[in-house]
């Protein structure tokens, strides 16, 4: 592979990143009233193997790839529509434990649908996206 292609193939990569990031925060924010970010947060926290314990915010801070401080601000706004809680983790008093509330999980469960639908759309067919 040439550096040309090597740049080429990373900004492909790139753009349909940001196509898709922005197809879902638009779909998410007019549907649900949520951020692409602020719905990846409750996803993570659906699918958490331990739900009830919640998870730390170390490990959500890894999955959503978002930095702390832009996760302290996700947390922020999901707490205060009471999305999820914040609590010192059980095991760890150091550490925050970020749980789902009921409302959390609602709001999750009728925003997936566009969620899902937004990444059938925007990457069904892409090079890097193959049907399963």
């Amino acid at each position: 592979m040439t550096e040309d292609e090597l740049v080429a193939g990373w900004r492909d990569l790139l753009a349909e990143y940001h196509s898709t990031w922005c197809a879902l925060d638009r779909a998410l924010r007019d549907g649900h009233d949520l951020g692409a970010s602020e719905f990846e947060v409750l996803d993570q926290l659906v699918e958490a193997p331990k739900k009830e314990a919640g998870l730390r915010m170390q490990e959500l801070g890894a999955s959503t790839h978002l930095s702390q401080s832009a996760l302290s601000r996700v947390i922020a706004r999901l707490d205060a529509e009471g999305l999820v809680t914040r609590a010192m983790c059980d095991t760890d008093r150091r550490g925050v434990c970020v749980q789902l509330t009921a409302a959390g999980r609602e709001r999750h469960a009728q925003a997936i649908g566009t969620h899902r639908g937004v990444l059938a759309k925007t990457m069904v067919g892409r090079k890097s996206v193959q049907p399963v």
